[in-house]
C-alpha cells in the first residue's frame, strides 16, 4: 500500500492548496479581491505590456482557454485593457491600467507577506534551497504540462 504522504503529486497538491488559502487571507485582509491567477496575469501584463492572451497565458503556465476568463475579470475589475493590435486587427493587446498599477503597488506588501508565510516553516536557507529544487523540477517536467511555462 503507498504511502501518500511521501508521495511529491499529494504534497505538492497539499501546499498549492495551503498556498491558495494564505494569498486569499493576506490579500483580502488588506482590502483586495484578487486571486492568485489574477495577480499573475495582472504583474505579467504590467511587466510586459503590448502581449496578447495567448502569450500571457504562456508567461504565466495558465492554459490558453481559461485565460480567458482571467483577463475579463480584470477588465471587468478596470485593471486591464484590451486594445487592438496594430499589427494584426483581429488580435487585442494587453495593458495595466492607472488601476492595475496601482493595485499592484499597494497589493505588494500582502504578497510579500504570503510568500513569507508560505515558507514559515524554513530557514533562508533552507527557503532559497526548496525554490531552487523546486524550479529544478518544474524544468524537468514543464514540457509535459497542458500549460507550459514559455519564455517571452
Amino acid at each position: 500500500m503507498a504511502d501518500i504522504a511521501n508521495m511529491p503529486g499529494h504534497l505538492i497538491r497539499r501546499f498549492q492548496q495551503i498556498a491558495v488559502a494564505i494569498f486569499h487571507r493576506e490579500v483580502e485582509a488588506a482590502g483586495f479581491d484578487l486571486t492568485p491567477v489574477q495577480y499573475a496575469a495582472l504583474e505579467c501584463v504590467a511587466r510586459a505590456p503590448d502581449i496578447d492572451q495567448a502569450t500571457l497565458a504562456g508567461l504565466i503556465a495558465y492554459d490558453r482557454t481559461t485565460i480567458t476568463g482571467v483577463v475579463d475579470r480584470l477588465v471587468a475589475k478596470g485593471l486591464l485593457t484590451r486594445k487592438v493590435n496594430e499589427k494584426d486587427r483581429r488580435a487585442r493587446t494587453l495593458h495595466a491600467s492607472d488601476a492595475g498599477l496601482d493595485v499592484l503597488r499597494r497589493v505588494a506588501p500582502s504578497v510579500e507577506a504570503a510568500q513569507r508565510a508560505m515558507l514559515k516553516g524554513l530557514s533562508e536557507q533552507e527557503a532559497d534551497e526548496f525554490l531552487r529544487l523546486t524550479r529544478k523540477a518544474l524544468g524537468a517536467v514543464n514540457d509535459l504540462s497542458r500549460a507550459p511555462l514559455r519564455q517571452r
